[in-house]
């Protein structure tokens, strides 16, 4: 291989035209997901001061946002679901009148072709915040796995009698995705595809969306379920393998930036398994607060970490900025 002078790699990027030619990795909006919070009442669009930019809408409110969306050619929505009220056992997520429940028959009159995915958890709808059945152990409280997987197989045939188009379990349970498929093919919804988060890890990151869907724990912590930062990658890969052989039929990985060396891992050993990640609320805030500072360009830092979660193997993105990003690709 020659060396400079005869090498000189900046001939490849002498001009735009040379640089647009040698791009590999493009940004699509259907393969953006944009992430929506949905709570009761009426003419409510609260903004989340955590989250500028972002807003808890009720559900006439909801109508007008997909109605504003349904051009952009997003691959659609997942709802997050703030009840009136919430109670031990988070009842309210498996009410066929829950607020989720309501919310996907709202899109979907609002926009039939809406492609609509639910998050599959609890503690949102918990009055303890905690992401399944919480009860006493040696003087201690702990979720119990077994009995959560139950409360969530009612979860999930509830958004599938509602007209749920995928559905995103992410409590990090044991067993889940098994319980989950069973549950659901044994109801007749055997067409409905799930998309586990598999690899979710306990995370700093995640600060942000506990303001806006209010699921702060109201005690402890979720390090008993969810993964560890500090363990070996290789552990990710055994939860995507269970998974898979559970039934999960796409793979997500949670936070996306801080985990691109996971996100290229997941890929590099299961390349068939289509595989999502999730660019979190601390990711989306982060920006934000330097942007409205002056201290970022926000379109160019978008742009640029959306496409590092994509080239690291991302094929879909979940991300708050599905609505800018389509926006700018159009302009």
């Amino acid at each position: 291989m020659s060396s400079f002078p005869t090498t000189r790699l900046r001939r490849l990027r002498y001009n735009s035209g040379m640089r647009r030619l040698l791009q590999k990795t493009h940004l699509r909006p259907d393969h953006l997901i944009l992430p929506l919070f949905v709570r009761s009442g009426k003419n409510i669009r609260q903004p989340i001061p955590s989250m500028p930019g972002q807003y808890q809408l009720s559900l006439d409110e909801l109508a007008k946002e997909i109605q504003q969306i349904k051009t952009y050619g997003l691959g659609g929505v997942i709802l997050f679901g703030i009840p009136e009220e919430k109670d031990e056992l988070g009842s309210d997520s498996y009410s066929d009148d829950g607020i989720i429940q309501r919310a996907i028959a709202t899109v979907k009159e609002a926009d039939p072709d809406m492609f609509v995915c639910t998050d599959v958890c609890l503690c949102e709808y918990t009055d303890h915040g905690h992401c399944g059945f919480l009860h006493e152990k040696n003087g201690r409280y702990e979720v119990d796995n077994d009995r959560t997987l139950v409360l969530l197989q009612k979860q999930v045939l509830s958004h599938a009698r509602a007209g749920v188009d995928l559905l995103a379990p992410s409590g990090m349970m044991d067993g889940m995705i098994g319980a989950i498929r069973s549950e659901l093919d044994k109801n007749n919804f055997s067409q409905l595809p799930v998309m586990s988060y598999a690899v979710k890890y306990h995370s700093a990151f995640y600060g942000p969306f506990r303001q806006a869907a209010e699921s702060a724990p109201q005690q402890g912590d979720r390090c008993s379920y969810q993964m560890d930062y500090t363990t070996a990658p290789e552990l990710a890969l055994r939860e995507v393998e269970l998974d898979l052989a559970e039934g999960a039929d796409l793979i997500m990985i949670k936070p996306a930036m801080a985990y691109l060396d996971i996100i290229s891992l997941v890929k590099q050993k299961f390349p068939s398994v289509p595989l999502a990640a999730y660019n979190v609320s601390g990711e989306y805030s982060l920006i934000q607060a330097a942007a409205a500072n002056g201290w970022v360009d926000q379109k160019q830092l978008v742009f640029e970490s959306l496409t590092a979660i994509h080239r690291a193997g991302a094929e879909i993105i979940l991300t708050y900025w599905a609505k800018e990003v389509a926006h700018w690709l159009d302009h």
